[in-house]
């Protein structure tokens, strides 16, 4: 009979390291999950910096690109021929400033349709 016991609390101290065996990877796999989170967080700030900065850097390169070709347009061109051109661009300029400037309103009953109901 001996043998019966022992053979019941080896089945008891199976089941229980089985427990403590899911109970182990439950935790470990909560930790592994949360380190994930946190270097995913991290990486994305990091990448959203590295964008705005590359947006910063392709913004300035285009601006300084712009005035280049701009001033060799100009310095191929008599004074003459420069005189025209910035006659030119003003006119454009004068056209643009003038054009009415469009702003859309929302009606007041458009409002409250689009409005979450509470």
């Amino acid at each position: 009979m001996a043998g019966f016991d022992d053979l019941g609390d080896g089945v008891r101290k199976l089941f229980l390291v089985g427990v403590g065996a899911v109970a182990t990877g439950a935790e470990k796999s909560t930790e592994i999950v949360n380190k994930l989170v946190e270097k995913g967080e991290l990486t994305v700030a990091q990448g959203k910096a590295v964008n705005e900065e590359l947006k910063h850097t392709i913004k300035n390169a285009a601006g300084d690109t712009s005035e280049a070709v701009l001033r060799a347009k100009l310095k191929a061109m008599t004074p003459e021929e420069r005189a025209a051109w910035v006659k030119s661009a003003q006119k454009i300029a004068d056209d643009l400033d003038a054009e009415p400037v469009e702003v859309e309103v929302e009606d007041a009953d458009d409002a409250e349709k689009d409005k979450p109901a509470e």
